[in-house]
């Protein structure tokens, strides 16, 4: 039987400064997320980086902790599920880093399709993931102008904008990444923004893109998520929406660093109100999305709904992998 292998980045086990130190240390010797040499990289991650982010970031996880384990995973199993019932076919998920493990899983699926859970293509994220799949692995690489993926992010926003009302300021926040070699990925991003905004009926005035996640000294894509918090008040607006089309999961990202330290900025600088719009996790219209990819993928496996233009992003599936 064929079967569907969700993959998303991945957590920690625990929000413990142990079970973070693992993740990190996984995480972060992928050449992919930093591409720096080994001999340089591996004594910073291990006598600076690690000892000094582990307790950080533990303490960031355990704001944002639930009941049943980490948010992204707890939501990535649901989707999981709520997809499985949707296709009536066997659906599982993994992570790239930590548990449950791509190796650990893809063994027990029957010619499975595999879908990156990134809706815009990067290396540190799609492509980290191809490095790890067999050569002639079946792979929808980017999904970032998916028109049900538009229409279900447009439908998540306004869902939350019926129920808390509408702030006068759409923040549509990515994962930033360093400026060299992002161009595709910035492109998407670009381009997602740009078809949710339209999708939403916003004016030019009524929307900024922005970027988050900073780390290290190299120049990021811009503009800063974080400066752009600082920057709003000074300008006269008191209350701002902020969204996170590339995340398909509430997570560390979304609950913490916008939720609860972008709100933070945002309050010091004179701001009165940050609201965070909760990411897609189990709305219906995201699992439509999710099917329609996976349909087209198998193609006349399973009933395909009527035919929309391919997605653009279908260049990419599967294009050179594991090469720099």
């Amino acid at each position: 039987m064929k079967s569907v292998l969700l993959v998303n980045l991945g957590t920690p086990s625990a929000p413990t400064p142990k079970a973070v130190r693992a993740y990190l240390a996984e995480f972060l010797s992928d050449r992919r997320v930093v591409p720096l040499p080994r001999l340089l990289w591996l004594p910073v991650l291990y006598g600076l980086v690690l000892p000094k982010r582990s307790k950080q970031a533990a303490e960031k996880y355990q704001q944002i902790w639930l009941p049943e384990g980490s948010p992204l995973r707890v939501y990535t199993a649901r989707q999981a599920e709520l997809l499985a019932d949707k296709l009536h076919t066997p659906v599982a998920y993994a992570m790239r880093y930590g548990e449950p493990s791509i190796a650990s899983t893809l063994p027990r699926l029957e010619d499975p399709v595999v879908v990156p859970l990134y809706p815009q293509f990067a290396d540190s994220t799609t492509r980290s993931v191809l490095d790890v799949l067999p050569r002639d692995a079946r792979v929808i690489g980017d999904f970032h102008d998916h028109p049900k993926y538009i229409a279900a992010l447009g439908e998540n926003v306004r869902r939350y904008w019926a129920r808390h009302g509408r702030g006068p300021l759409l923040l549509i926040s990515f994962h930033g990444l360093p400026k060299k070699g992002a161009e595709l990925y910035e492109n998407q991003c670009r381009r997602t923004a740009e078809l949710l905004a339209k999708n939403l009926g916003l004016r030019e005035k009524d929307w900024r893109l922005v970027f988050q996640s900073r780390f290290g000294y190299a120049k990021w894509l811009e503009p800063y998520a974080d400066v752009t918090l600082a920057q709003l008040p000074k300008e006269g607006v008191e209350r701002v929406d902020v969204v996170c089309p590339g995340f398909v999961a509430d997570c560390l990202e979304s609950l913490e660093e916008i939720a609860i330290e972008g709100r933070a900025t945002f309050l010091a600088a004179g701001g009165k109100e940050l609201r965070m719009v909760p990411c897609l996790n189990e709305h219906p219209a995201w699992i439509g999305a999710l099917a329609d990819l996976v349909r087209r993928e198998l193609g006349g496996w399973l009933p395909v709904p009527p035919q929309h233009p391919a997605p653009e992003a279908d260049r990419h599936r599967r294009a050179t992998p594991g090469v720099a």
